[in-house]
Order: structure tokens, then sequence, then C-alpha cells
């Protein structure tokens, strides 16, 4: 719906001479190529004026008004004066509005059936807007049919609702909007609840959150679909043709009113740039085009933000405020259409707050001027209160109005640090409450920090929303664990949960780990500190408040401890139990780290990732157990695995002299990073195998480490890994873990745990079979070929890393550790191992690590004798082998530091 000065623009020479066309169809030209030109010569016109400076909100009006004498004229034209047929603008350019990707949707009103004569002509009609080059929507309707389809699909309601009349015979087209009106179809009641549904699933689609990395900035909540939805329900119910006419309705503020066409022109801006660059209709925010339009838009990067990021702030802010308002609006239409009648007094629940109608509101107008803390207090009582919808209109309006006096002296009000501490403490309702304060605009003025990050975009593939909206998804995963409709999801995180001594904490937790993103430096050290001063002023504990203060320092510790290390090592698990100290730290640590890799990209979550978090709590658990100082000794657990191991051989019918003849090969190694069950499992199936049946390929579908492991036992030869890896890689199944391990009479024990694209095991019995075979008919190979260098994905494009490989010294294990960072692509893995077999390098282990865009993967490998490589000149040479692989020159990528 138009703002009232853009209803009527008048048409500019310079972008349309109405004149000048008349003039050339006079001289006989083209009626085609005139009609082309005209429309070729307003479009570029409008695109150096918006380059120029010149808003969108003046030129989308100005598009459509020359599309309107376009579309005019080529109808005079073509029909002449039928009088039984109207050409009508629906949708969009109904409303006036016309980007310059956007469709033209019109329709054609017939009084009858469209027959003879006037079939051809509405068919030559369409035919020549398309050979101008017109992007037209179309449909061809009756009367009877706009009533028909409307009754049926609230959608062409809608469309028809915003319709205007271009030409033809205006009483057929008052006739459809008689027929289509509130009076006979979708009364306002019935059109309010329909539209409300439909807004509610279309928010679902994009996780009711507007913070994605790739926002759509038309259907996304707080885009330019939510302020539609207002200007319709507002032209059904009041008859309104402008947003103005809500603040003559009281629904608006004037205020408001102008927030929300600022809101509306800004994104207005973002289409028309994206329509723009991408040379068609473009909704979508997609990296491609982010990095251009801050560009466009006169952003530059900063020593601790990039000008992208501080676009999409600027985006996420507006979006967010529009989808305030939104609420808002929404909240008083509920009220004054569906509880219309409902006359029932108030009920009051303290001197400052009341219910109507089931909605939460002030006993007066001056309630949080006199009582600021009030302003804290309601969501309180939205908690204490079960029974209650939401927030009435008014009052949400009331708390936008009084956000300024949520200061320093609010913040050290007693009452009000009482207030927010109860909130956290409250049995139900923690999550919903912190976000309805977030979107009121009170949590980020009571804890500035939080302010800070609001709308903050972290230009990568791993972080998929915006810090304070994966703040509040950290929060809202904790909670479940907390609640009993919820145990299901993660079991054994809810056991945790109910033996924690104080939830609030982790809570508080939940709401710091991230808060100091973006201010340059270590944003856990700084929000360790944030942390600490707030949980001090507000009255915990010296123990409680340190507790906090280390789970934001230490919130990356076990993620990191559980991919990047091999956490088979009895060292690497002494060390992090030493970290933590005791098992209420842990608990609490393990929860937050769950938490948080959930939410920081759902798609990155996965049984894998999962199983891995539990093996390493469970060994830290028993660490803590034996005391930090009896650390576990790597010869009692060979010998403790081993153990169980043979019994599960026995039970299954293996010999302990075969057993002990195919283990005296095998090195410690494979016993420190095999469980029992495992060990059993390639026993058994490795003694069964005829040596000339070999290579053999298993396949445990769903492993105890939450992944499909695949298993080879084979002789070693070069490039194993490489073969293996490019196997997998063309089926599609992305490798979580790998584990390499040689035997002393010449034979290799690999393991890869792997997954679906969708990140779920390997289930279908044809798909295992077709795993198996294909990786025994590519181990029966000799040799590799280079592996090709295949197109990294569109998303993966836009991030310019630089590739970083450095080397360091397993003193305790015999080994090298190569660490690899990079941009993440089809083959690399299989790139890396034909590096290294083609050097001669043996690869023990790997621990395989992708971050969205980023792959972070890490390497144990040795040389031909197992033995740690030492070779400063060996080092550079693998660097510049992958790197020139890897599609980089050597030369131009800066070595990081190794040995």
């Amino acid at each position: 719906m138009p703002h009232p000065a853009q209803q009527q623009p008048l048409i500019d020479t310079f972008l349309f001479d109405s004149e000048e066309l008349d003039s050339r169809l006079a001289r006989g030209e083209s009626p085609m190529r005139v009609f082309r030109d005209a429309r070729e010569h307003a479009d570029a016109m409008l695109m150096g004026r918006f380059r120029d400076g010149t808003p969108a909100s003046e030129l989308v009006p100005q598009r459509a008004c020359i599309m309107d004498e376009l579309l005019r004229r080529a109808w005079q034209r073509i029909m002449g004066d039928d009088r039984d047929v109207a050409l009508v603008a629906v949708g969009g350019y109904g409303r006036g509005e016309l980007h310059p990707g956007s469709d033209i949707d019109i329709m054609l009103l017939l009084a009858s059936n469209c027959e003879g004569d006037r079939a051809s002509h509405a068919e030559q009609f369409l035919t020549f807007l398309w050979d101008i080059g017109l992007e037209v929507g179309h449909s061809v309707r009756s009367v009877s049919d706009c009533e028909r389809e409307s009754q049926a699909d609230i959608t062409v309601a809608t469309n028809l609702m915003e319709s205007r009349l271009l030409a033809g015979r205006r009483a057929l087209y008052e006739q459809m909007c008689d027929a289509t009106g509130p009076a006979r179809l979708w009364p306002s009641r019935d059109f309010f609840e329909a539209k409300l549904a439909e807004q509610v699933a279309r928010h679902e689609k994009y996780h009711d959150t507007a913070y994605n990395l790739e926002p759509n900035i038309k259907e996304s909540p707080g885009g330019l679909r939510d302020i539609h939805m207002v200007g319709w329900v507002a032209k059904r119910h009041f008859g309104a043709t402008t947003l103005h006419d809500l603040v003559l309705h009281d629904f608006l503020t004037e205020n408001e009113y102008q927030e929300l066409i600022s809101g509306q022109n800004f994104l207005w801006d973002i289409r028309f740039a994206l329509h723009e660059t991408a040379g068609r209709r473009e909704d979508r925010l997609l990296f491609d085009h982010q990095t251009t339009l801050a560009k466009q838009f006169g952003y530059k990067d900063q020593p601790h933000t990039l000008a992208v990021e501080q676009l999409m702030q600027r985006y996420y802010r507006t979006v967010m405020e529009l989808n305030r308002l939104n609420e808002m609006l929404l909240q008083l239409f509920q009220e004054a259409i569906l509880y219309a009648h409902d006359h029932e007094p108030p009920k009051l629940i303290n001197k400052r707050f009341q219910t109507r109608k089931g909605f939460i509101e002030v006993t007066h107008a001056n309630v949080f001027r006199r009582y600021p803390f009030a302003l804290m207090e309601v969501f309180l009582l939205m908690q204490q209160e079960p029974g209650l919808k939401g927030v009435r209109a008014s009052t949400i309006r009331l708390i936008r109005n009084h956000r300024h006096l949520v200061n320093e002296r609010f913040r050290n009000d007693l009452r009000c640090r009482s207030l927010f501490m109860e909130i956290l403490r409250q049995p139900r309702g923690i999550t919903h409450e912190m976000r309805r304060m977030h979107r009121y605009g009170i949590l980020g003025r009571y804890i500035p920090a939080f302010g800070e990050i609001t709308g903050r975009m972290q230009y990568d593939l791993f972080h998929v929303y915006t810090v304070d909206s994966h703040t509040l998804f950290v929060l809202r995963n904790v909670r479940r664990f907390a609640l009993p409709e919820f145990a299901d999801e993660l079991p054994f995180c809810s056991t945790i949960m109910q033996r924690l001594p104080k939830p609030e904490l982790l809570y508080l937790a939940a709401l710091f780990h991230d808060i100091a993103k973006g201010r340059g430096g270590d944003h856990s050290e700084l929000g360790a500190e944030d942390a600490w001063q707030f949980c001090i002023e507000h009255g915990m504990s010296q123990y409680d408040s340190r507790l906090v203060s280390w789970l934001v320092q230490q919130h990356l510790l076990m993620s990191l401890t559980a991919q990047r290390k091999d956490i088979s090592d009895p060292d690497v698990i002494a060390e992090f139990a030493d970290q933590v100290g005791d098992r209420t730290r842990l608990d609490y640590l393990y929860l937050l780290t769950v938490s948080d890799i959930r939410s920081t990209n759902p798609a990155l979550w996965n049984s894998w990732k999962d199983s891995l978090l539990l093996e390493l709590y469970m060994l830290t658990n028993r660490a803590l157990r034996r005391g930090l100082e009896h650390p576990i000794d790597a010869a009692e657990l060979v010998r403790e695995t081993q153990l169980q191991a043979r019994r599960r051989l026995k039970a299954m019918g293996v010999h302990h002299m075969t057993v002990k003849s195919l283990w005296r090969h095998f090195t410690d190694d494979y016993f420190l990073r095999y469980s029992a069950e495992e060990i059993a499992w390639h026993a058994a199936a490795i003694t069964r195998t005829r040596r000339e049946d070999l290579p053999l390929v298993l396949m445990e579908p769903q492993s105890a480490r939450g992944g499909t492991e695949i298993f080879i036992y084979t002789s070693d030869r070069d490039y194993l890994f490489a073969l293996s890896a490019h196997t997998l890689d063309t089926l599609n199944l992305n490798i979580q873990d790998a584990r390499i391990i040689t035997t002393e009479d010449g034979h290799t024990l690999d393991s890869y745990l792997v997954l679906e694209d969708n990140g779920e095991p390997v289930s279908d019995p044809y798909r295992k079979k077709e795993i198996v075979q294909r990786l025994q008919a590519a181990l029966k190979r000799n040799g590799i070929e280079n592996p090709i260098c295949l197109p990294i994905p569109r998303q993966h494009r836009h991030f310019n890393l630089r590739t970083e490989i450095s080397f360091v010294q397993d003193e305790a294990n015999g080994r090298t550790v190569m660490e690899l960072l990079t941009a993440d692509r089809p083959g690399l893995l299989a790139r890396v191992g034909y590096v290294l077999s083609h050097l001669g390098i043996r690869l023990q282990s790997a621990k395989i690590v992708t971050l969205g865009s980023r792959a972070e993967d890490v390497f144990f490998i040795t040389d031909q004798h197992n033995q740690p490589l030492r070779d400063d000149a060996l080092f550079r040479r693998i660097r510049d082998e992958l790197l020139d692989l890897l599609g980089e020159r050597p030369d131009t990528v800066e070595q990081a530091n190794g040995l």
C-alpha cells in the first residue's frame, strides 16, 4: 500500500516521452521497436538515477506509471474500444509498485466468454507485451471466475483487492470489485484469520527469524510481505487506501508510520539494487550480491567489521523494527476484529497491570513513567500468568515509547535486577520472554553489550544467524533440556540438566557467551569479564559468578578438543580434565557446547558430533572420578580394551589363538583408538576372510560413533587414503573422521565415519551395497591419477579464505600434526591424500572439521618408518604441492608459522 505522495506521481518526460512515442508511430515506424525503445530508455534512465542516488521510493511508483502508459497505449492499438473487456493491474503492480525485475501482473476481465475476434485480440495484446520485453504475469477471468476463485483462494482475493483499472469498461471492473468485496466474500474477521495463518506459515519457512545469512527481503519475517500484510488487513477492515489511513484510525502514531515507511524505503532500495545487480527479479540477499551492494551503498571495511557486515547489520535492525511494528499492528487488528464484541471487564493483577480479553495491559498510561521497573515486571507476569495470550498492543506501544527509561539508573535499581534474575528462575516461559524482551527493545538496553550485537552478522557460512539471534537460539536449546516435553530430543542432556544445582547459571552463560563479538580481541575473554561484572552486580556469589565467567571464557574448549584433537589419546583427556577441574563444570560446559553447536548452524549438528562430544564427556568424567593425580595409563587402557574384546570374540566363536596370531601384528595405537566392540567386529571379519579376497570392506550403518562406519582391511600400499577419499566423495558421502593404522605385517586398518549429504547415516541397504562394491573396485586399482580440481560451490566462492598449512610435533605419540585451514571444496581430502602419498608420507589419522565454507582438518602423519617428520624442506614441499593442487599459487599465499 503506497504512501499518499506515491499514488499518482507525474511521469518525468526524460523517462517517458509520450509525444515522441506518438510521433514515431505516426511516421510509420515498427510499433514493436517504438514500444521496446521506450521501455528500454525508461529502464536505463531509472537505473541511472538510482545509481546517482535517487531513492527507490521515487523510482518504483514512477516505473509503475510508465508501464501504465505503455500498457494503455498498447491496449488501445490492439483492443480498441471493446466494451466487454477491461485491463486490470493486480498484486504489487496493482498497488502501484514496480521494481526493475518485478512481473507486471495483469488480468483481462471479461463480461462473457473470450471467443472469436476478442480472443484473437487478447492473444495479440499479450504477445505484443512479451515481444517488447515485458515480464508479464496474466490471467483471463470473468466476474464469476473472480468470485469463485477468490472464495477458494485467499491469495486470489488479496490480489484482486489491490487491483486498479488500467483500460476498458469501468462498470465491469466495479462489478468485479463488488463481487469479491468484504460484503460478499472474506469479511474482515475471516480475512484476518486466514492472512494471519498465512503469515505464521510463511515465517515458519524461515525458522521464525529474519536473521538468516541469505535472507529473503520480501518473504522473511520483518520483510516487505509483513508490510503488505498490514496494508491488506487495513484495506479489508477499514477500506483504507494508504498506510497513512492507519494513523487516522488511531492504529499508528505519526512517528510509527514514519518508521514503517522508512523501513519500507530501505528495503525498496535493497530490492531495487538486487534487481539491478542480478539483472532479473531477485528477492534473496545472496552472498553473490551482498558485497556488491555494500560497496554501492557506500560502506567501507573498518578494523573490526567488514563493509558487508555493516550493511547487513543495518538490514537486520531494520527488519527487526518492522517485525515489532507488524506484531503490534496485528495485535491491534486482533483486538479490533476478533475481540470487538468481548465486553468482559478487565481483571486486576496488581496496581500496575491487569488483563483484558486475555491480554496483559497497564492499568493506566503513566505506569512506566511512574514505575520504570514495570518495564521488567511485565515479562515476569507473562511467565506467571500462563493463561495470557500476549501483551496488549497499546501496552506494547507504551513499552516501545518508554524504552529510554532503561538507563544506568534503571540498571542499578535493585528491583530491576531482582526481576531479571527472577525471570531466569521461572519454571516456564524463559525463552519466550527473553525473545519478547528483545523484540520490544528492552533486552539490548538492559544489557548494553547485547544491544551492540543486535543484528550483527558474521560473514561466513558457519554462523547462519546474527549473533543476537544465535544467542537466543542457544538459550532456547539449553531451556529445552529442562522441559519434560523435550526429554526425548537429547535424553542424556536432559538427564544432566535435572541435576544442575542452578540452571540459571547456564542461561546466563548462554546469554553472554558471544556477547563480545565484533569488538576486536578475544571475544571469550572480553565476554567473561562482562559476565563476571553482570553476575556480581546482580547479587550472585563469587563462586557462581566465577562459574558463569569461566563458562563464557571456555565455551569453545570442549568443541575444539573433540573436533581437533585425538581424544583416544589419554594425555589429551588428562589435559582437558585438568582444564575443566570437576564434574559440575563438565556438566555445565557439555550442555552449553551442545546447545551452541546446534544453534550456530542446525545443518552442522549430526549424530557424529553428538557421539563425539558424548565420548569426550564420558572419558573426562572417568578421568575426574579417578582423580587428576591418577591419570589413565595408556598400557592399562590397552590391556583393558583387549580383555573386553577377547570376551566378545569368544562369544562369537573366534578361537583365542586365532585372535592372538592376528593381534601380534597390531600396534598399541589400534587398541587405543577403537572400542572393544569395534575391535571384536574387525577381528571376527578379518579372521574369516582369505588373503585373496582382500580388500575387506565392512559397513556398520549406525555405529556407536554416531554415523556410518566403513572399515577397510587390505595390504598397505600408496594412495589408499586418496583412493578411498575420492571414491567416498564421488558417492556424495561426507567424511567426518578417518583413522589409518598400519600393522607390522604390511596391512592397513582404515576406518571412515561418513554421513549422507543430509547429515544422516546411510540407511538404504542398496546404497550400502553400492558403497561396498565401489570401494572394493577402487582399492583394487593400481595408483591414482592427479585429482581433478572440482568447482567450489556457489556460496563458498564469496569467502576469500587463504589456505594455511602448519606443522607441529606430537612428541608423546611419535608423529607430526599437520593442520590445514582452507576453503571447503569437493574432493579436498582426495587431494590431500594424493600429495601425502606422492611424497611418501604415511597418514595415521585425521580429524575432519567443516565449518560452513571453511575446512579445518588435522592430519597425524609420519614417514614410511612411522617416525615423525623433521625436515623443513619436506614441510615446504608439502605446502607447495598442496597449494598447487588446491589451485593456489604457493608464492602468493602467506605461509603459516610452522617448524
